[in-house]
């Protein structure tokens, strides 16, 4: 009799099919036939995947309880937020408060000012004398996070953001993160106290960052806001310095 496909020890049909994408895995190929099915339910296909593209760690063994969702993390992790050091002028940002003499993108390091820590950033945005706030939300399911995944897993949503003062100018800094329902009701928020940098700082730049984790279910949104103005109203661009945000989800042991 022929041999087909189906004849194979279930650990060369793993390896076979670790080799495609996990869209036609979980889409078509668990359609097939009941074995091929089970197959792309094994732990061991998941994991073997997460070898072959460098995700797997042999201290993970022994943390990681779903291997098919942390392939599916990995492969979705990127900054969600888009243009977050300036590059692109003010495209994808709404600006919520632009007083005083407004937003305004400069480069690094900028007037009385000192270079980040990473050389990729080249330029940032600067506030005036009067309230800069900017924001942007971030559809969930438009970049691949799909409801089930949310409300089951609610994978780690790691917040950052990077902000400066210049030396010359005390100014403050505000950070508002929100997750939000599909009707937009907040289900958590992260919201620090504003940062005051007095007039005659060091002007490093410096991060914060907050991980929302066991968030209630039901996130379909996140709504990323800052911005800030300097402490003593001179005109032009002496205000809060703030660049590189990111916003990633899951898995945290990347």
């Amino acid at each position: 009799a022929m041999t087909t496909i189906s004849d194979l020890p279930e650990d060369v049909l793993v390896e076979l099919l670790s080799l495609l994408p996990a869209r036609d895995l979980t889409c078509a190929c668990g359609l097939v036939c009941r074995q091929w099915r089970a197959v792309v339910e094994l732990t061991t296909l998941w994991k073997r995947k997460c070898q072959r593209e460098g995700f797997y760690r042999q201290a993970l063994d022994r943390s990681i309880s779903d291997w098919k969702t942390f392939y599916i993390l990995c492969i979705l992790k990127r900054n969600l937020i888009k243009n977050p050091c300036a590059e692109g002028n003010f495209n994808h940002w709404k600006l919520d408060h632009n007083e005083g003499d407004k937003w305004k993108v400069e480069a690094m390091p900028g007037a009385h000012g000192t270079q980040i820590l990473d050389p990729t950033v080249r330029k940032y945005f600067v506030t005036s004398y009067g309230p800069c706030f900017k924001s942007q939300l971030i559809t969930l399911q438009k970049e691949g996070y799909w409801n089930q995944l949310m409300d089951e897993k609610r994978p780690e949503i790691v917040v950052k953001d990077w902000y400066a003062a210049r030396f010359d100018c005390g100014c403050r800094y505000e950070l508002t993160v929100r997750l939000l329902s599909e009707d937009y009701l907040v289900l958590e928020e992260f919201h620090p106290e504003p940062v005051v940098i007095e007039q005659w700082s060091d002007a490093m730049w410096r991060e914060i960052s907050h991980t929302f984790q066991n968030y209630p279910p039901g996130v379909r949104y996140i709504w990323f806001q800052h911005g800030g103005q300097d402490t003593q109203y001179w005109a032009g661009w002496y205000g809060i310095r703030v660049t590189n945000s990111s916003i990633t989800i899951g898995p945290m042991t990347l």
